[in-house]
């Protein structure tokens, strides 16, 4: 009998790992608003998450010999990420964010856009279209809507040819705040605004930045435990609003 193959695990990188552990915390940060409205200033801190998810996306995303899109890693990271943004959608709601999905849906879409940049094959170009497509039109309900989708392509990008597109996944951080006040109220000069339309655009620098480095400590590994992190917060935050 021939044994059934098996996915081969990437090495771990201690930048990464860190990327993703302060895109965990400042989202967790960011959600404690919605139980407890007196940290609603930890509303700054939180535009740092999604950008580093996506970078974390980007990240795995140009790990991928080019060319080949139908392996069992890459099926298997779509499916987790389809799964857990399946599993999370109820507490997300009751939490009380029922404007948009919840964050797993729009990284989903932006990890099969990246598939495209990546590996530039006809069958990668159809998924990456599909998944633009898909983003267009739910861009209302998807959070950080559209600008969100081409965040994770625009980070893969900016990992290979700095010198050129760098500028570019800070632009994008910046445009998918657009449907918020934000920008109205940094016009008006409100420091709170400024912050956080700042904090947004320097979040994939951060990351970027965290990720070139040569860090001199280990980092407790972010495995799949993570994606079960994202429902069980959501959940001990309804807990805990419950308590209060």
């Amino acid at each position: 009998m021939t044994p059934a193959p098996v996915c081969p695990l990437a090495a771990r990188h201690t930048g990464q790992d860190l990327i993703k552990w302060i895109a965990l915390i400042s989202m967790v940060l960011d959600h404690m608003r919605l139980a407890w409205p007196a940290s609603a200033d930890l509303f700054v801190l939180g535009r740092l998450s999604f950008p580093l998810f996506c970078l974390a996306v980007a990240i795995n995303v140009s790990r991928n010999p080019r060319g080949e899109l139908f392996t069992c890693s890459n099926a298997r990271y779509l499916a987790l990420l389809l799964l857990f943004a399946a599993l999370s959608e109820v507490p997300y709601r009751l939490l009380g964010s029922s404007a948009t999905f919840n964050v797993l849906v729009t990284l989903a879409l932006g990890l099969m856009v990246a598939w495209g940049v990546q590996h530039r094959t006809l069958a990668s170009l159809i998924v990456a279209g599909a998944a633009l497509v898909a983003g267009y039109l739910l861009s209302e309900p998807l959070m950080y809507g559209f600008y969100g989708v081409l965040l994770p392509a625009a980070l893969l990008l900016a990992l290979k040819r700095p010198e050129r597109f760098l500028l570019v996944p800070v632009a994008l951080c910046v445009a998918s705040n657009t449907r918020s006040d934000l920008f109205e109220r940094a016009a008006q000069l409100e420091p709170f605004a400024i912050l956080a339309l700042s904090t947004a655009a320097l979040a994939p620098l951060l990351g970027l930045a965290l990720f070139w480095a040569r860090l001199p400590f280990k980092v407790l590994p972010v495995t799949q435990w993570g994606y079960w992190f994202y429902p069980g917060h959501l959940l001990a935050l309804l807990g805990i609003r419950q308590l209060l």
